[in-house]
């Protein structure tokens, strides 16, 4: 049977520019970035 997970993405974003940032970055400004999960399914 084929796989039919989702592709799952995580970015880092700075929450008052709202800029993309990397996740190692995210990780360090806990207090002015948000670490977005983003499910990407799979096409039929």
């Amino acid at each position: 049977m084929a796989d039919k997970k989702n592709t799952v993405i995580k970015v880092g974003r700075d929450a008052g520019t709202g800029q993309f940032v990397t996740v190692k970055e995210a990780e360090k400004r806990p207090k002015t970035t948000v670490i977005e999960t983003i499910k990407i399914p799979k096409k039929k």
